[in-house]
């Protein structure tokens, strides 16, 4: 059965169409909950919300654009629900933010322990990180999402890279140290 098929299928309400569609689409939404969760349980709560919403308003996929674009935006929304009632964000001047890049020697970090640095930061970066680095959006994007300014949007960004450096210069330092 093709993706369109399966998709009008779940429109119907048909439930091995839609267990077709978790099977499909699960682990790459679950990778996506991992990233805006604080731990695996809540990532796994998160997918089955996010599903439950994909199969509540499937009627709404017109069939332009990606699904699977879409239906990732729905998970993304769902994981960050939790984090827009709580007051997890700090109001900053947008003139107290300075960007900058972070040099990253691929031979000497894992991906590994990047993933988990990444995860480490708190969760007002590690949210603002994933969504401008990791996905793609922009600082109006991520301020309408997360219900904050444009400024702090940028400014967690700004910090996170800053926890980012630290911990990667922190783990070449220990790295050096122990090859001595």
């Amino acid at each position: 059965m093709s993706l369109e098929q399966l998709i009008e299928h779940c429109k119907n309400h048909d439930t091995k169409a839609q267990e077709e569609l978790y099977k499909l689409f699960s682990s790459k939404l679950f990778s996506i909950c991992l990233k805006y969760s604080n731990n695996y349980e809540q990532a796994e709560d998160n997918l089955q919300d996010a599903f439950l919403t994909i199969f509540d308003k499937i009627e709404q996929f017109k069939h332009k654009g990606s699904f699977e674009g879409w239906i990732k935006r729905i998970t993304i929304n769902t994981a960050l629900q939790h984090y827009r009632t709580e007051k997890v964000f700090n109001i900053v001047n947008e003139n107290e933010v300075e960007d900058f890049n972070i040099e990253v020697n691929e031979d000497a970090v894992s991906l590994d322990y990047l993933l988990k640095a990444i995860q480490a930061l708190p969760d007002r970066y590690r949210l603002v990180f994933n969504l401008y680095v990791l996905d793609g959006y922009s600082h109006k994007e991520i301020a309408n999402m997360l219900n904050i300014s444009i400024g702090t949007s940028k400014s967690n960004l700004s910090r996170a890279r800053q926890i980012l450096k630290r911990t990667v210069e922190n783990y070449n330092l220990s790295e050096h140290i122990q090859s001595l």
